[in-house]
């Protein structure tokens, strides 16, 4: 038998955890449609708010293929194995009524594919983040990402996006979104905090069913990106065959790496073994 690939996000059942990001190849029905088909579990859509500032931030990205020796790559959608992308990007370019629309008939026929359209808000103005959040929540999409930590918020033009590294900012704000809806609530974090765990705990503690936490490089997104849908069903195909070979269910390794923590006190004592990794003239 197939190795299990299914998890949980919450009160949310995925057939598994490949979630495709938000991204530019998301703002338009035909882009969610191939990665549904390419079998990602969720698709969030291009974010938007009610900010038309960053909505023109779109038409001032840039973006570029490097290689390891910092070399340009020509974009046509192969790009070598250490290729990383370096781009900035801006919010869903269409009016809020006509993306809503699209995407809750896209989430309808998401389940169709035992899959999710995530519907994506960016945090401009709070009170008119919570119009959109009832909004989504009556046309019927089944879960909606709240980004409160878009990487290049304090970069945009003023109002346009917000960027909060403060827990108590974010406790306010959860709470004010989660108030106003019942669908599951997943919180987008930034990972460029001196204390992400904070910002977490909050979140959850303000009703947050479940939380992300990015910084500047987004792994899968980047990949789709640059390297088209199929990088997802080569993803699932190459995720189902690890838990093959391993003998295992996705759900067998959530929180492995978390259970291996361990403080300076618990680590072996090895006397000079850090001397192995310092070259070796630094050492004489």
């Amino acid at each position: 038998m197939p190795a299990s690939t299914a998890v949980s996000v919450g009160a949310i059942d995925l057939k598994s955890p490949l979630i495709c990001g938000s991204g530019e190849h998301l703002m338009y029905a035909q882009g969610i449609r191939h990665a549904l088909a390419a079998g990602a579990a969720a698709v969030v859509s291009k974010s938007t708010n009610e900010s038309e500032a960053a909505r023109r931030q779109l038409d001032r990205t840039d973006y570029v293929l490097l290689d390891s020796e910092w070399r340009s790559v020509p974009w046509d959608f192969s790009p070598p194995a250490d290729a990383s992308l370096l781009c900035r990007s801006g919010l869903a370019q269409q009016p809020f009524d006509e993306w809503l629309a699209m995407l809750a008939g896209l989430d309808r026929g998401a389940k169709t594919h035992d899959a999710y359209v995530v519907a994506s808000l960016v945090l401009a103005d709070l009170d008119r983040c919570v119009e959109m959040a009832r909004a989504v929540e009556q046309a019927g999409l089944r879960i909606l990402e709240l980004n409160i930590g878009a990487p290049h918020g304090n970069e945009a033009a003023p109002g346009a996006i917000v960027l909060e590294r403060d827990s108590l900012r974010v406790r306010a704000i959860v709470e004010r979104v989660r108030a106003a809806v019942r669908l599951p609530l997943w919180i987008k974090l930034t990972g460029q905090s001196e204390d992400v765990a904070a910002l977490a705990l909050a979140a959850k503690e303000a009703g947050a069913d479940a939380v992300t936490v990015m910084g500047r490089f987004i792994v899968v997104t980047s990949a789709v990106l640059t390297g088209g849908f199929d990088v997802i069903t080569r993803m699932n195909d190459d995720f189902s065959d690890y838990l093959a070979r391993k003998r295992l269910s996705a759900r067998d390794l959530i929180g492995r790496a978390a259970d291996q923590i361990s403080t300076y006190a618990q680590q072996e004592s090895r006397p000079e073994y850090w001397r192995q990794f310092v070259v070796p003239a630094a050492l004489t």
